[in-house]
């Protein structure tokens, strides 16, 4: 059994709060003084297969004094050789890299190197999901995983119970059919922060070298242009851009194969997709947001494995998204709203529309005398079918949700991610028992032809027409019927589909043209604040670290945005990062403020901003929240 690379246990050191912590009132003093630094002095060796691999110290150059005509990209990074680097720990590239193992280690081949890269610092700090996981990708891989018989078997699912679908009115709902797509009988409810934990965990038993706290930062390319692999960020360089006296280069990770696993919107994904032009024969994007919280609820109250799911209010008819409920483990329940990024109003706030949705009557009395303890938020995918990628590119592939395989009408994703990580492996050890040369690139063709082979091609196209159908003339309520229609009797075999409207950012209205939303108070016992939400998530960021929400120009973008948006992204963000502060030395009187250290790592910044001018970047490895539960 091969350990884990970097043990946890190892890498915390003490760091005074920033200034924006301290606003945090709820925050524990550990929380704010203590941070993950994998990329420390201290870097204690790597382990590979059980073999120790020692780095050098020719990366970690020290600086006792800079001057400013100091060049870091002067210094040589520290590179090592691995047949696949696989970016992101989430179901989908721990599913790869278990697969990969498998097959390497079923061949005998226990030499073959499958390195993960995690910019959180523990797996699974950076999840946050709803989830109930439909089991059929799991039960392929680990086919044990939930068995009596099975010591590592995973113990924290749930089975799914009755289920509940409602249309909510203010006051009231309405009952309605629950499509077949989202029947859940054989499914699990599972924290899926706790089941990446595990699958990392199985994923080291195979060998599988897992480097958490390491935020790949650049993309590197051999001279034909194919992908070669990825590099780390630079450590100890100030909120100025400047090194500091800790500066230490980044490592390089070069692949045969490299596969992206970022999630929604990853932000190396992004440019791998622009410079190879992966969306030539697709549909842009659409995303939702996501957010949600883990509740403590009264024991009587608690039905294990109760399903439910709403539409309606509090959103507006031209806003789409729904809520939902989950019931798991020991009276714990999950409920959170998606709300889609496409909607016009920039006066919504998703995370001012959550708040209010918990206090309708069919969720309200679930939740009273219950105990809040955990929140998040992230973007999801939603363009479905249409909006699929071309996802092999030279010298490696995308999987995951970082392609888009979210079947949004049947509200699960997991199941899809974990498989075209597990077809994206099965295609890249076929790929590379052919290739030894490390400086030549491989295409993985089978892997697209493998995709459009899967389940994962057939449920997207089935459900292909639902999405956006709440974006043609139809409306609302026609969308809920073409749904409807679509999912018990159409099923996929229609033969038009429909196309996504504008672009989310582009979707956005001017704010004089809309009405304006007063968001209540919140009471403290069911509603909270923004503030005390960020501080359930355990987030955290060093303050003197260059600001990873990227904006050339502060000022220029507030003349572009106040006067026609009146500061949509302080209502966008579920996290409080941006302000618009009033300021008398400014001609519009208000200033814009980015508050970095809040930043939950969602990416709606990057994906609603009007303008398109943040760029949402990895701040230094191991920073960001530290989801509980998720």
């Amino acid at each position: 059994m091969a350990s884990r690379i970097i043990s946890p246990a190892a890498m915390r050191r003490s760091l005074v709060p920033s200034s924006t912590a301290l606003r945090f009132a709820t925050r524990s003093a550990a929380a704010c003084t203590v941070r993950r630094n994998v990329l420390s002095a201290y870097r204690p060796a790597l382990r590979v297969a059980g073999q120790r691999r020692a780095i050098s110290s020719t990366a970690r150059t020290r600086l006792a004094a800079v001057d400013d005509s100091f060049d870091p990209t002067e210094v040589e990074r520290e590179s090592d050789q691995v047949d696949v680097c696989i970016v992101g720990g989430g179901p989908a590239g721990l599913s790869a890299a278990i697969r990969l193992k498998q097959l390497a280690n079923d061949a005998g081949n226990e030499d073959f190197r499958v390195l993960l890269l995690e910019k959180a610092g523990e797996m699974g700090d950076h999840i946050v999901s709803g989830n109930v996981l439909e089991p059929s990708a799991i039960n392929d891989l680990i086919p044990d995983w939930i068995s009596e018989d099975n010591p590592n078997r995973f113990a924290n699912a749930t089975p799914a119970g009755r289920e509940s679908m409602r249309f909510l009115l203010k006051n009231t709902s309405v009952w309605l059919p629950v499509p077949p797509q989202m029947h859940n009988k054989g499914n699990y409810i599972v924290s899926l922060n706790q089941f990446v934990k595990w699958l990392a965990e199985r994923a080291e038993e195979l060998g599988v070298e897992i480097y958490p706290g390491f935020s790949a930062s650049e993309v590197l390319y051999h001279p034909d242009g194919s992908v070669k692999g990825v590099a780390t960020n630079d450590m100890g360089v100030g909120r100025d851009y400047k090194p500091k006296d800790t500066f230490e280069r980044g490592m390089e990770f070069h692949a045969k194969c490299t596969l992206m696993a970022e999630g929604c919107h990853g932000s190396l994904t992004k440019q791998i997709i622009r410079k190879f032009d992966l969306r030539r024969d697709s549909q842009h994007q659409t995303y939702g947001l996501g957010v949600k919280e883990i509740w403590e609820i009264d024991p009587a109250k608690f039905e294990s494995g109760f399903i439910a799911h709403s539409l309606g209010w509090p959103l507006s008819k031209d806003t789409y998204g729904g809520g939902w409920m989950y019931h798991f483990g020991d009276n714990l329940v999950s409920i959170g709203l998606v709300v889609g990024l496409d909607y016009p109003n920039p006066w919504t706030s998703p995370f001012g529309e959550f708040q209010r949705m918990k206090h309708h009557p069919f969720y309200k009395k679930y939740l009273e005398g219950g105990k809040c303890i955990s929140y998040g938020a992230r973007t999801l995918n939603e363009g479905g079918f249409q909006s699929i990628p071309k996802c092999a590119f030279p010298g490696g592939a995308l999987i995951g949700d970082t392609a888009g395989f979210l079947n949004l009408p049947k509200i699960k994703g997991t199941h899809s991610a974990m498989r075209s990580g597990m077809l994206a492996a099965e295609a890249a050890f076929d790929a590379l028992k052919t290739n030894t040369d490390n400086e030549s690139s491989i295409f993985l063709y089978d892997y697209e032809d493998k995709l459009r082979k899967s389940s994962i091609w057939r449920e997207l196209k089935e459900v292909r027409n639902m999405r956006p159908s709440f974006h043609t003339p139809l409306g609302l309520y026609g969308g809920v019927m073409y749904s409807g229609l679509a999912a018990f009797l159409l099923k996929g075999k229609e033969p038009w589909t429909f196309k996504h409207g504008a672009p989310d950012h582009a979707a956005t209205r001017e704010a004089a043209s809309c009405p304006k939303i007063e968001y209540p108070k919140p009471d403290g016992k069911i509603s909270f604040d923004i503030l005390t939400s960020v501080s359930r998530s355990g987030t955290n960021h060093e303050e003197d670290q260059p600001v990873h929400l990227q904006v050339r120009d502060w000022d220029l973008h507030a003349k572009k945005h106040w006067p026609r948006f009146q500061g949509v992204e302080n209502r966008f963000c579920p996290a409080g990062v941006y302000e618009y502060v009033e300021d008398e030395s400014k001609d519009l009187g208000v200033r814009f403020q980015i508050n970095a250290q809040n930043c939950v790592h969602c990416k709606t910044c990057d994906i609603k901003v009007p303008g398109q001018d943040i760029n949402w970047v990895c701040p230094t490895g191991g920073d960001g929240p530290k989801y509980y539960m998720t």
